[in-house]
């Protein structure tokens, strides 16, 4: 049996995704969207089967008879993914997985649908596979029909419908049978496929193909480092929910922190404050329109807050309630549980949400690309944000790291209620609008003045975590990268080195040291060692910076994805995946330090 894993391939078509580990096992799927069912959710350890995949419950495996080795690679520049198996007899077989996603009638195409292709590439390998999807987190075996070309897997709320061209029977006995010619299965909703569907997967594949190479052409990339990021530019790209703009932090849930630590929290939302980042860091390559998206996701959300009050986290169609519970049917990853349903973040207090939803509206007022420019109705409806940050920036609250046991006064929750005022302040000046712009940044001005003196400790040459604490806290980093302080000012580069001597282990940078409501962390949230490439770059310290970056890079999977954590000393990654934190702190990282065009070549 094989071992849970992070070293798993994203598909996806920014309505569903799906990973796919290295043996070519579809292991994790949600429908009828991200933060559906987990229909394939052998990741997680479905309860009640021998071995550490259950015997398979909760995964399609396409099994090789005598296997003896994978390799596993993306169609270069795509979401496409091709594992190719092999035998003890030479045989090969590839396995082609993809969601389809293209323009088709003048719009896009993007069902709920994944298809898998498998064709013989070399011998006369014998296959057999094995389809064990589970509902209701685990809990329930579906009820299985079967039809002349498709096999319906029916649970108590949705349909999963396969249909292919192979033997049904064969399919169904999960029986070795020789591969002559390309299998193709397609999964979907509980509809009729039109048409041979041979002809459907081969014409689907190459549309999505061409799809994704199109799309890759269209953004901006640095000299340096181009694979890895459009790699990162499509995963990004891959947890942006079209439907309504939202962006999940990452595809999976309970995925631990480190091993049998408990922080184990359901990712498959969107973050005001993560999908600020990620957007940013879109928009900087080019890929502006799912940003635009975004910004429309954040003035629905605006629009129905009660008394314009923001949560941290909404569902991705905008709900604001994620009761959180626990799948127990679930074991978890290596069976470390539990494995938790929505999250009670969404209760907390986090005063940052307001900064991050003004600085991604911002763009609307200064990107001259962009479809639907900022005009002074725009700017009015984000006013009351900034009356919100001017009443919390000095309250506690749980902070960017979400702690359930304490509130405090956080620093960044109140640079970024700053940052909220001073961007106000900015768009208005661009608007030529003189009195909201005098009384933004006088607000800005004024927070700004209180910051200083209340977050920054004599003592130790440095802001500290929160007002009148004596710790410190990676987000601090940060404070370049807002506008806070400029790079030369003495105060960030105290704040650097003391984040190096406290929260440096090794090659990493950890959120923080100090005991939290489930102990002393143990592994480094990756983004955080991004941040700290960010800021020995905006101190000029080049060198140490490229040194960091490229430490960072070979933590990245075979395919080039990164979770949420890093153990400092085996480089294995633990937390959710695929983590856009991290993707996106590869990007800014590469735009940073990379050559520029003019002395490529």
């Amino acid at each position: 049996m094989q071992t849970a894993s992070l070293e798993n391939g994203l598909i996806g078509n920014s309505a569903i995704s799906a990973l796919v580990d290295g043996n070519g096992s579809i292991v994790w799927a949600c429908l009828p969207r991200f933060d559906g069912d987990p229909v394939f959710c052998s990741l997680l350890s479905p309860v009640g089967g021998s071995g550490e995949d259950g015997d398979g419950r909760g995964a399609c495996s396409v099994l090789l008879a005598d296997f003896t080795r994978a390799e596993q690679e993306y169609i270069s520049h795509t979401a496409v993914l091709v594992t190719r198996l092999y035998d003890a007899h030479d045989a090969c077989i590839e396995i082609t997985d993809f969601a389809p996603r293209f323009k088709m009638n003048g719009r896009m195409f993007h069902p709920m649908m994944l298809v898998r292709r498998v064709r013989r590439v070399s011998g006369n390998p014998r296959v057999a596979f094995r389809v064990r999807p589970l509902f209701s987190y685990g809990e329930l075996d579906p009820e299985v029909t079967v039809g002349s070309h498709h096999v319906r897997y029916v649970g108590p709320q949705m349909v999963v419908r396969l249909t292919t061209n192979t033997s049904i029977n064969a399919l169904v006995e999960e029986r070795y049978t020789y591969l002559h010619d390309t299998a193709t299965l397609i999964f979907g909703p509980d509809e009729t496929v039109q048409g041979s569907v041979e002809d459907i997967g081969r014409r689907f594949m190459d549309e999505t193909v061409a799809y994704w190479k199109d799309w890759v052409r269209t953004i901006f990339v640095p000299v340096d480092w181009q694979d890895e990021v459009m790699r990162a530019a499509i995963t990004l790209k891959l947890n942006a929910f079209d439907d309504t703009g939202a962006v999940v932090a990452a595809m999976t849930t309970s995925v631990p922190e480190h091993p049998g630590s408990g922080r184990n929290w359901d990712y498959r939302y969107c973050w005001l404050r993560d999908a600020y980042f990620v957007v940013n860091a879109l928009n900087r390559l080019g890929a502006t329109t799912t940003m635009e998206n975004y910004i429309n996701f954040i003035l629905n959300v605006v629009a129905a807050a009660e008394g314009g009050v923001l949560q941290p986290v909404y569902g991705i169609s905008g709900h604001s309630a994620l009761y959180e519970g626990q799948a127990t049917a679930l074991a978890g990853y290596r069976g470390m549980g539990p494995v938790r349903v929505g999250n009670q973040a969404y209760e907390q207090i986090q005063h940052d949400v307001y900064g991050s939803a003004v600085l991604a509206a911002t763009h609307m007022f200064f990107d001259a690309r962009l479809r639907h420019r900022g005009d002074e109705s725009l700017f009015r409806q984000l006013e009351p944000l900034g009356h919100h940050a001017l009443a919390t920036y000095n309250q506690p609250d749980a902070g960017i790291w979400e702690l359930r046991g304490s509130k405090r006064v956080h620093t960044y929750s109140s640079i970024m209620c700053w940052a909220a005022a001073d961007r106000l302040a900015r768009i208005a000046v661009k608007l030529e609008l003189q009195e909201p712009a005098t009384f933004w940044r006088t607000h800005a001005d004024r927070i700004h003045a209180e910051i200083c003196g209340k977050a920054w400790d004599e003592g130790r040459g440095a802001f500290v975590a929160f007002w009148g604490g004596d710790v410190l806290d990676a987000s601090l980093l940060l404070m370049h990268e807002f506008g806070f302080l400029k790079a030369d000012d003495p105060r960030f580069a105290g704040t650097v080195e003391a984040i190096e001597a406290e929260l440096k282990h090794g090659d990493f940078i950890y959120r923080y040291v100090e005991r939290d409501d489930f102990g002393h962390p143990e592994n480094a949230f990756l983004v955080c060692t991004f941040w700290y490439v960010y800021a020995l770059d905006a101190l000029g310290r080049k060198e140490e910076a490229h040194a960091s970056f490229d430490k960072l890079l070979k933590c990245c999977s075979k395919l080039g994805l990164l979770a949420e954590d890093i153990d400092p000393v085996s480089r294995e990654q633990w937390g959710n995946f695929v983590q856009t934190y991290s993707m996106v702190g590869l990007v800014n990282c590469a735009l940073r330090l990379s050559r520029p065009w003019d002395e490529a070549y």
